[in-house]
């Protein structure tokens, strides 16, 4: 039952990010009711969670929802999942059938379009980084293919990182083995548009960085900040980290490598640096902030940002929040300034998610086929990406990246033990995840 003050939540996105941010809000005694926009076939089965499927319907259908909430103070407006939906959905709907969240009112966890742009523009990033003498790579930023072209015939071409300047769904980062595929590298994104016409407009060519990588998620109002515990996330689709970049195929965390002090050698040269040049410069960030960071010899540097909760980050982090954390209090504290009173509870433990895909992912993959999920161990959460229910209640494949199987243990080997038990529990035709998820420090499950 809705109770009076309450808060609504508006959760926009589909992916297993969105599965486990709403399997947490729903815990929050603060919390009436979460609205997942569109959602897919596992956010909707929640207690207190609705999927609004008609992302063309929806902006009419919650108007009355937006303007209810205006009068009684009770609604908080979550943004997800990328800079690009925040954008859309702020552009989109201009029209007398949209209520604009922030003109309404209506707290909104999301950076503005400006401050957002950190994320959406890798060049604007790394000026951005030189700018405030944030640690990053080396790097140059090119419009024309034939001046990148040539720059590539300058260096050695297995020492570069070529990335595609605009949003590119976590794929437009190439590591190229040979000067031919960097020069194909180069005419996938510019020439032949792989990421798409705006993501290929331009290319950052930037120095290849030697360490661990590492995910850093942190909340802020803009000026307070609390981070979550570094996570590493697994990009590439083969074990041993071989063959092309995905989305993520797997998170764990907390990093037994990363101690407490190079935490706050992360804050003090990059995290603060970071939100302080933003507010310097009129992009005041509030929200979600992901820095993707290489541990090098010579110290943590950016590799990227993100203005957003990452995936599959995410569904490893929310396994970590331990079960007094109100998360919808949290993410309002950021909306009105508050962040400073709030506490961010942690699990002493380890969390670990593994991506289970449809065979052929992050190429051409089949859509359609039945899942079969049987039941999985305690400390597991089966969360759910690229899923939809027919009109029967059947579950069926429909992306890329089907599910996430998270699980949490008091020991990481127990953590990484729990989630690989769990994508036992889970079948379709062609399914497909690495087997070496923490591999680092536990054994290969084969």
């Amino acid at each position: 039952m809705e109770g009076k003050g309450l808060l609504k939540v508006l959760l926009v996105g589909k992916g297993a990010r969105e599965h486990s941010l709403a399997w947490k809000l729903a815990q929050s005694s603060s919390v009436a009711h979460v609205y997942v926009v569109p959602g897919n076939g596992g956010t909707g089965s929640l207690d207190k969670v609705s999927n609004i499927r008609s992302v063309e319907a929806w902006p009419q259908t919650t108007q009355a929802w937006w303007l209810s909430q205006k009068s009684s103070g009770s609604g908080l407006w979550w943004l997800g999942p990328t800079m690009l939906s925040w954008m859309e959905l702020r552009g989109h709907y201009q029209s007398d059938m949209y209520i604009d969240p922030a003109a309404a009112g209506i707290p909104c966890f999301a950076p503005s379009k400006e401050a957002a742009e950190i994320e959406g523009s890798k060049a604007l990033a790394k000026r951005f980084m030189q700018k405030y003498k944030i640690p990053t790579a080396s790097y140059q930023s090119f419009d024309s293919y034939d001046a990148a072209q040539q720059y590539l015939n300058t260096v050695d071409a297995t020492r570069v990182v070529i990335k595609a300047d605009g949003l590119a769904a976590g794929k437009g980062v190439i590591l190229p083995t040979t000067q031919a595929e960097a020069k194909s590298a180069l005419r996938e994104i510019m020439i032949d548009a792989k990421f798409g016409p705006a993501a290929g407009r331009s290319v950052v060519i930037e120095e290849y960085l030697e360490g661990d990588e590492i995910s850093v998620l942190t909340f802020t109002d803009g000026k307070t900040f609390k981070s979550l515990p570094p996570g590493q996330d697994h990009k590439r689709i083969f074990d041993g980290n071989k063959g092309p970049n995905t989305g993520g195929m797997g998170v764990y965390a907390p990093l037994p490598f990363v101690s407490p002090e190079v935490m706050q050698e992360i804050e003090r040269v990059i995290i603060r640096p970071t939100l302080d040049g933003l507010r310097a410069e009129g992009r005041q960030f509030t929200g979600m902030l992901f820095t993707g960071i290489m541990l090098t010899a010579k110290g943590p540097k950016v590799l990227e940002y993100n203005a957003r909760f990452g995936d599959p980050e995410t569904q490893t982090m929310m396994m970590l929040l331990a079960p007094e954390c109100d998360l919808a209090a949290l993410l309002l504290a950021c909306c009105t300034g508050k962040l400073d009173i709030m506490s961010l509870p942690i699990l002493p433990g380890f969390a670990c998610n593994v991506v289970v895909a449809a065979g052929g992912y992050p190429g051409s993959y089949r859509k359609g086929d039945i899942i079969s999920l049987a039941p999985h161990p305690a400390g597991v959460q089966v969360f759910h990406a690229g899923t939809e229910r027919n009109s029967d209640g059947e579950l069926r494949t429909a992306g890329g990246r089907v599910l996430s199987v998270a699980a949490y243990g008091s020991s990481l080997e127990e953590a990484v033990s729990l989630a690989y038990r769990g994508v036992e529990s889970v079948q379709f035709e062609g399914m497909f995840y690495r087997r070496d998820i923490a591999s680092r420090y536990e054994p290969i499950y084969y």
